[in-house]
């Protein structure tokens, strides 16, 4: 059977590294205060001249490189974004005009912080359907220009930047053993949307707006949610959580993280944490960990890999693969 498997992964950040004393003369808050809540203790901020189309493509160029690929050898990029340099056209075709590819197709994906999740699950449907043989597959924002510099509860959570990864059709034998993506659960429920949202849009107020979220109500059920997915996609491909060799989880919240993996028994030290490097990152979230474990030494070939988000909408999924 046809199996997606990756090829290679990169990842782009802002020059600029905000910390959590920045704050301090901003809005009422601390280091520590951000820190004991939430295990942030910086993010990277977009400058003028950076954005989600330019670390996009700087992911991109990192992820081909790693797979000793060209934009030649790409038939498809899915960006999963919230934040796109234009309302249109989708900033994966402006990502695809600065890679200097001129063949294939390109499009956007919204599913906020789950974005990536969802996007690495259509690339896999577009390869196992035998529309595209190699996808680029982006998670990029810049949720700087979408936060009121004036909230404690929200301007000190988030930051910017871009993961991607190449993912290519490989044969494989159908068992748990193959290389590639293996497993994937996919939800969402829009009876949530007002706890976590952008109270702008070319529909509604014509304005781009600004995030607003219930922090106390998307916690409440943040934990509940993501091991309902994890469960279902651990159901499909026969495993539990004794089989995986890494968890990579949507980095939003140290404390939410650590309450899912002792949920479902996944022990600590499985545990890809970089919520205090970069925050959160929305979509860019897991490809950023990704990349950081990657290089780190610590996901190798052959690995058993999960990854899981939860994002506006609500909306959540996991993902199994081998690495």
């Amino acid at each position: 059977m046809i199996r997606s498997i990756v090829r290679g992964i990169g990842s782009a950040l802002p020059r600029r590294i905000m910390k959590n004393a920045d704050f301090e003369g901003m809005v009422e808050t601390s280091d520590e205060w951000i820190a004991q809540r939430t295990g942030i203790r910086q993010r990277h901020i977009a400058a003028d001249d950076e954005t989600t189309a330019s670390l996009g493509e700087a992911a991109a160029r990192a992820a081909l490189d790693n797979a000793g690929l060209t934009p030649a050898d790409i038939d498809l990029i899915v960006l999963a974004t919230s934040t796109p340099n234009n309302t249109f056209p989708a900033t994966a075709v402006e990502i695809q005009n600065r890679l200097g590819m001129h063949h294939g197709f390109a499009f956007d994906m919204q599913a906020v912080c789950s974005g990536f999740v969802y996007a690495i699950t259509t690339a896999d449907l577009y390869i196992r359907g035998g529309l595209a043989k190699r996808v680029l597959v982006i998670g990029a924002e810049t949720f700087s220009r979408i936060l009121d510099w004036n909230d404690r509860s929200t301007c000190v959570l988030f930051g910017d930047g871009a993961g991607a990864l190449v993912i290519e059709a490989a044969e494989g034998e159908g068992t748990i053993a193959d290389r590639g993506i293996l497993a994937a659960s996919l939800r969402s429920d829009g009876v949530h949307k007002d706890k976590l949202y952008v109270d702008g849009g070319p529909s509604t107020t014509g304005t781009v707006g600004m995030l607003r979220m219930e922090g106390r109500e998307v916690f409440k059920h943040a934990v509940g949610m993501i091991t309902d997915v994890i469960e279902a996609t651990y159901s499909e491909a026969g495993i539990t959580s004794d089989d995986l060799d890494w968890f990579v989880p949507h980095q939003a919240n140290k404390r939410i993280i650590d309450a899912s993996a002792k949920k479902l028994g996944i022990a600590e030290e499985k545990v890809v944490v970089t919520v205090n490097l970069h925050g959160n990152t929305s979509a860019a979230s897991v490809p950023l960990a990704l990349s950081v474990a990657v290089a780190d030494g610590r996901i190798k070939k052959g690995d058993l890999v999960l990854l899981e988000a939860m994002g506006g909408g609500f909306t959540w999924g996991a993902v199994l693969l081998r690495w």
